[in-house]
């Protein structure tokens, strides 16, 4: 019995011969998992999955599913604009807690399939720190970019979500929970699953 993940022989465009490519047959259909802490290996690792299907196949849809504690602002919103601009939808399921980036992430999925199930937990609230916590670092610098990144979660979750940007900002002054249902309601997700 193999041992690992497993691998299938692919030709990679432009290449001569094929190469063994690790892929999990859950991915083959579609099924991503975002299970973890949403760090830049995370980040990382699902980003390479999306291109690698959306370039095999545009036509058929993704499914992320969602259960984590959230992470780094920079990993989550690189996922975030990855889930925009490839061709298929990215259908986003929340399960379990879905909080922090987590689920600015699970907002990131197609209008209309953004689905949390029955017992899901979401949370929202303000970005953190980004960067290293080096003394020597520029303090300033990195709590304007800090500033200019929370402006743009923030105007993302009320364009998303349909609330008004203060709304939004004063929601997450602190930490949101919402059930499934109140998520729907706020506009996080489209639809309570079954």
């Amino acid at each position: 019995m193999p041992v690992g993940v497993p691998k299938v022989c692919f030709l990679i465009p432009g290449d001569e011969e094929p190469s063994w490519v690790d892929i999990n047959r859950l991915y083959r259909q579609r099924g991503l998992f975002l299970f973890s802490d949403l760090d830049s290996e995370m980040s990382n690792q699902l980003i390479g999955l999306i291109v690698f299907l959306s370039i095999d196949d545009y036509t058929q849809d993704l499914y992320l599913f969602i259960s984590s504690p959230g992470g780094g602002i920079i990993p989550g919103v690189a996922l975030y604009d990855v889930m925009q601009i490839v061709l298929p939808y990215v259908h986003t399921i929340g399960m379990g807690v879905v909080a922090s980036m987590a689920s600015f992430v699970l907002t990131g999925g197609e209008i209309t399939n953004r689905i949390a199930l029955p017992n899901a937990r979401v949370m929202i609230h303000q970005p953190t720190g980004m960067f290293s916590e080096d003394p020597s670092e520029d303090y300033a610098g990195e709590t304007m970019e800090m500033l200019r990144m929370r402006f743009r979660v923030t105007a993302t979750y009320a364009q998303r979500t349909g609330k008004s940007f203060w709304i939004v900002a004063v929601d997450m002054e602190r930490d949101t929970f919402m059930s499934a249902l109140e998520a729907h309601i706020y506009g996080i997700v489209d639809n309570v699953g079954i």
